[in-house]
């Protein structure tokens, strides 16, 4: 039996003709398979995105296109648009794959802090990176994640046992849904425009996403008041309330009174709150912070009455490091009896990877002031940053120049999402083909462009409006080059007839 791309189209005939011939039936079909598995859909990596992988193959075989490239602003994945690594996070990091180079013998000559933090790591596995962890990561790595945690928030303490190592903080969400979900349809609250990540897990669970709309026209605050109206209008017991800061694809970042009338609606409704924190780093204006969840929960008198899921990564951030899959969760005021059960559905995978955890080790514990590795670790840090700031300015002035677009500010993590006033007639037409008009728009600025972007539809929006959502992650020379051509397409666009 054969699956997938391997199998040639005349070895698939031949196949399906003895099949016919003998009365015989695939074990596995669309119509037998896990109808949850079949709902789920993920935006970021859809059909734009596979056209965009076509073009990129064409342009490798030498084909001519309209474009020279294409500029993958789908998805934050910084080293994919020539980030580089941080330098002390990858000589750690490569110590602890091949301690061989800790020796003097090596000629590696890595840094002192460097070979003290590798040997520190080392010393917390069962046998280097090739051997499995606990199942919630190396007890090392997670006190550092505490010790960062207290120094954050400003709190005395931090509960290892609380820290769950994660591959990347998409596999600690899905636990915690995992966890919550105990009825079809159960109902959990999502904010719209989220990121698909959620509807995605939400469906394979069989669970209902009841929507609450952050206000663009405000900058996408947050009113306590719609939270309220979103649950009494559900129409399946709502479990959860999954909130995204700062915010992606909208890049607000909450402030600590917001998030504390957060808490406090859930401790009212009694839900479990989601705190998906994965771009706290990335703040572009000089006036605001973030504030943790955990930060805020900890000031509240009656903080013990709220069940709290934290996450974070080292794929987002300044850190950029997606494909090492290193990500935590902290969950505060879990029940003992479900926490076993958590433990125990965390075992089932045996273990986070090891390269991920070590990853994670030096994110939240960066080179010491002193330390030989401290002056390099700093100046990529702040080049950087710095670089994310400009890019987000520059991002938004070139949508907000285009006629019948405008974009709230890129506040922090790594996208802006520009509401686009598209041409009746190109409305029309794509409903006629039964499209969502903003996915025509992007799927055709694709084939003009080489740009690749996210349609609004994928990620939800208010009914009647059309979005789409871009990064700001190329290079400052590739996004003037990009927004220009954005721009371009757009003119020509809105002078089409449909």
């Amino acid at each position: 039996f054969f699956f997938g791309d391997n199998c040639s189209t005349d070895t698939t005939d031949t196949l399906a003709n003895m099949a016919a011939s003998r009365g015989f039936s695939r074990a596995l079909k669309l119509d037998t398979m896990n109808k949850n598995v079949h709902k789920m859909e993920y935006a970021v990596r859809g059909a734009i995105v596979t056209k965009a992988n076509e073009y990129k193959a064409k342009l490798r075989a030498g084909e001519k296109l309209p474009f020279s490239e294409v500029t993958s602003c789908n998805i934050g994945n910084p080293h994919s648009l020539g980030q580089e690594p941080l330098t002390f996070f990858r000589q750690v990091l490569a110590c602890c794959v091949y301690p061989a180079l800790l020796e003097p013998s090596s000629g590696a000559a890595m840094p002192a802090d460097v070979v003290d933090r590798a040997k520190t790591i080392l010393s917390s596995t069962e046998g280097g990176l090739g051997a499995y962890s606990g199942s919630k990561g190396l007890t090392a790595v997670r006190e550092s994640v505490c010790t960062y945690i207290e120094n954050r928030d400003d709190i005395s303490h931090v509960d290892p046992e609380n820290i769950y190592l994660t591959n990347g903080a998409s596999a600690g969400i899905a636990a915690v849904l995992q966890l919550l979900v105990s009825n079809e349809g159960d109902g959990v609250m999502i904010p719209i425009p989220q990121y698909p990540l959620y509807t995605a897990t939400l469906a394979l669970l069989g669970a209902t996403p009841v929507p609450y709309y952050p206000d663009e026209t405000k900058g996408w605050t947050l009113s306590v008041n719609d939270l309220r109206a979103a649950v009494k209008e559900s129409k399946t017991p709502v479990k959860a309330i999954c909130v995204i800061n700062p915010g992606n694809p909208t890049g607000q970042c909450l402030s600590a009174d917001n998030i504390r009338e957060i808490l406090e609606f859930a401790r009212e409704e009694n839900l479990a709150v989601l705190a998906d924190e994965v771009y706290q780093t990335n703040i572009y204006v000089d006036a605001l912070e973030f504030v943790s969840f955990k930060k805020v929960l900890e000031s509240m008198p009656n903080s013990h009455e709220i069940l709290l899921a934290s996450f974070h990564s080292t794929s987002k951030g300044f850190v950029g490091e997606c494909g090492m899959r290193g990500g935590y969760l902290e969950i505060s005021n879990l029940d003992p009896e479900v926490s076993k059960e958590l433990y125990k559905y965390m075992s089932v995978s045996l273990c986070p990877n090891l390269p991920g955890q070590v990853l994670l080790e030096t994110m939240v514990n960066p080179p010491s002031s002193g330390g030989e590795s401290y002056p390099t670790y700093v100046k990529e840090r702040d080049g950087i940053m710095a670089s994310l700031t400009r890019r987000a300015r520059m991002v938004v002035e070139a949508l907000n120049a285009m006629e019948g677009v405008s974009c709230n500010p890129v506040e922090g993590a790594l996208y802006a999402f520009p509401q686009i006033t598209l041409p009746p007639a190109a409305i029309a037409a794509a409903r006629k083909n039964g499209l969502a008009p903003d996915a025509v728009y992007a799927m055709e600025m694709l084939k003009a462009t080489g740009v690749c972007v996210v349609p609004g539809s994928g990620f939800g929006q208010a009914p009647g409006t059309y979005h789409f959502r871009t990064t700001i992650l190329p290079s400052e020379e590739r996004l003037k080059t990009v927004m220009q051509a954005v721009q371009a397409f757009h003119v020509e666009y809105l002078k089409r007839t449909f």
